[in-house]
């Protein structure tokens, strides 16, 4: 039977999320997960009915985590419509996904991993498709240049620059990752 402590299960999920991106999905065990949660052996079994719902759940906690607080998204509804207002707004968000480093390494595992398990691949599907249709309408309402295309054009290009920042950090300086980021919106939105 599993267990319902929604605590327990979230402080279970994170340790998952801190495995997954020290030692890959390959490590992720029950037993690593209780190892790094400091709860007894057993626990994460009593709580994740197989690896896969566990696999499952540190997938969607990690995009839970990454959502900016109510404060951010207030101060971002409240700035300027332009474009420099928008490459703040990009590099804010490079800066806060990146600050998530297990997180998002973690959330690489899990896209490597949901090409041979299907119903991790329908999870993460389905979230990264509710994420993008999210961007995509809170920039239509928010009235900042370029369209649903330039939105999805930066979420490709800004990804892979996160990824190149957490794996591989000296191939580009902050300062050249700021201008790259403002390359990236003043070409797309132009272009659109």
């Amino acid at each position: 039977m599993v267990r319902r402590n929604d605590q327990r299960r979230a402080a279970l999920v994170d340790a998952a999320i801190e495995v997954l991106a020290r030692e890959g999905a390959r490590g992720l065990t029950f037993r690593a997960v209780d190892a790094e949660a400091a709860v007894p052996a057993g626990t994460a079994s009593n709580y994740f009915g197989s690896r896969d719902d566990l696999l499952t759940q540190a997938g969607a906690r990690v995009y839970e985590r990454l959502q900016p607080d109510e404060a951010t998204i207030a101060r971002q509804r409240a700035a300027g419509r332009d474009r420099e207002t928008y490459v703040e707004l990009m590099r804010e968000l490079v800066g806060r996904v990146a600050s998530f480093r297990t997180g998002y390494l973690a959330l690489l595992e899990l896209r490597l991993e949901a090409t041979r398990r299907p119903e991790l691949r329908k999870v993460l599907t389905e979230r990264v498709r509710a994420d993008l249709d999210a961007n995509v309408a809170y920039h239509e309402e928010s009235g900042l240049p370029g369209d649903a295309t330039a939105v999805k054009l930066l979420m490709l290009a800004l990804n892979w620059l996160i990824v190149e920042q957490l794996t591989l950090p000296d191939v580009f300086t902050e300062a050249e990752r700021d201008q790259l980021v403002a390359a990236a919106v003043e070409r797309v939105v132009a272009a659109g």
